[in-house]
């Protein structure tokens, strides 16, 4: 069988093309509408490309740097100073970190018989041998003598590339393991391992350096290191009190983020409830009070929020006061808009039927209206909340309090990097946590399933 395609004649093409001539012919936007807006899309960012110097900053950024910083999220480097002393010896000295006890035996660093120190990267064939007048570097099981003087430390000639003169110091790389940096006076040590040191007990704890069946047997069945207490409870007070890691601050500033989050969206709902009555227009008649309203709307709103908690801490200092503040403003402004908007997209039946029966505008508004809307009230707020849970981390780094500013405390010393990523994975899942639980509830509110 052979399919032929109908045709039409000419009269009745005429009268199609009378019919729709919008079809027939079409505006130059609807012909190449999507053509022109890629376009001034594509030379809109060519322009933004060459006015903030894309590629400049890119081709001088520090990638080695950022390199480094991103190992320092899921490692930790132990760094201590070997200082040479004017008796011939060399001193070890800790940061305040301090991931080692006072006296531990350390394995990749030893003393030596001669007062130095022999430092081990990764195996016996990467390693220094510190002394006070010359540093034997060892690469691949080579030795590469660094000599010392008063006023410069020097690399041998035939120095692999993993040793690089630096000025009048030396710097040794041995990859992810670490590095040295050999000066006149000391010898700078980075030694990097896998994992978060200390992150359950600092060393000051009875249970610092002990494994996890230890752990676990001196929880279970063994006895009591302080007779005082259970070894439970005694590890829960040294896990909150740990110096290094401040699990107690930092969980009580986490704290702190979510009563702001929830406080300032809990204020933000009752101050913009009753006022979007009064903005929406198929319920308040008075165009002034409508115009006035919806313009205060505007203002609380169209301040960002960083900027309110600037102000406020200005103004009452450091906290959650500010916090709370500036999420109340803002949000009271965005959710008005939002609830009169609802209100004034209601079904008139409902109402109308309410007033029938000569109820008051506050009984009408009651049973007519508030049913219909509430279900959006709720859901917005309860996305609000979810939002304002990741905005109050924001608005505390600078002075609003919560777990922003202890976040902004630890990436300006510049070395506590592991407690960066420690901060941002607990921010993370309390994000996840109150997107699962307000999706849920909204679901149920306003139908639909759950995601």
């Amino acid at each position: 069988m052979i399919s032929s395609v109908p045709s039409i004649n000419a009269s009745d093409r005429e009268r199609l093309r009378a019919a729709h001539p919008e079809v027939f012919h079409r505006s130059f936007l609807k012909r190449y509408g999507l053509l022109v807006g890629s376009g001034i899309v594509t030379l809109y960012l060519v322009v933004c490309f060459f006015a903030f110097n894309v590629g400049p900053a890119f081709m001088n950024g520090q990638w080695d740097r950022a390199s480094l910083y991103i190992q320092d999220w899921y490692s930790w480097r132990a760094q201590p100073r070997l200082r040479f002393e004017d008796n011939g010896t060399v001193r070890a000295q800790w940061s305040s970190r301090g991931q080692y006890a006072q006296g531990a035996e350390i394995f990749w660093l030893k003393p030596t018989a001669t007062g130095g120190y022999t430092v081990t990267y990764g195996s016996d064939d990467d390693r220094l041998e510190v002394n006070p007048s010359r540093v034997d570097v060892y690469v691949n099981g080579t030795a590469y003598p660094v000599t010392i003087t008063e006023d410069a430390a020097t690399a041998p000639a035939n120095a692999p590339s993993a040793i690089q003169q630096d000025g009048n110091k030396v710097l040794v790389h041995y990859g992810f393991e670490g590095q040295a940096e050999i000066r006149t006076s000391q010898v700078y040590i980075q030694r990097r391992f896998l994992g978060w040191a200390n992150f359950l007990f600092d060393t000051k704890s009875d249970f610092w350096g002990k494994s996890w069946s230890q752990l676990i047997s001196l929880a279970t069945v063994g006895e009591r290191l302080d007779p005082a207490r259970s070894n439970i409870s005694h590890m829960v007070d040294d896990f909150l009190g740990n110096n290094v890691w401040q699990h107690a601050d930092i969980l009580w500033k986490l704290m702190q983020t979510l009563v702001m989050a929830f406080v300032g969206t809990l204020l933000g709902t009752i101050f913009a409830f009753p006022l979007a009555f009064i903005a929406a227009r198929n319920i308040t008649l008075n165009r002034a009070a409508n115009w006035g309203m919806k313009r205060l709307f505007d203002f609380l709103r169209s301040v960002d929020m960083l900027i309110w908690a600037l102000f406020f801490t200005r103004s009452f200092g450091p906290g959650p006061i500010p916090g709370i503040a500036a999420i109340f403003f803002t949000d009271a402004g965005a959710l008005g808009k939002v609830y009169a908007e609802a209100v004034e997209n209601v079904d008139d039946k409902q109402r109308e039927g309410v007033k029938s029966v000569g109820a008051s505008p506050v009984i009408v508004n009651r049973f007519g209206i508030v049913p219909q809307v509430l279900p959006v009230f709720i859901s917005q707020s309860l996305y609000f909340w979810e939002s304002n849970t990741r905005s109050a981390t924001v608005i505390g780094a600078v002075g609003a309090g919560g777990i922003g500013l202890k976040l902004l405390e630890a990436m300006g010393t510049n070395a506590d990097w592991d407690k960066v990523a420690y901060m941002v994975l607990l921010i993370l899942f309390v994000v996840f946590l109150f997107d699962n639980v307000s999706n849920a509830i909204r679901s149920r509110l306003i139908g639909g399933p759950t995601h």
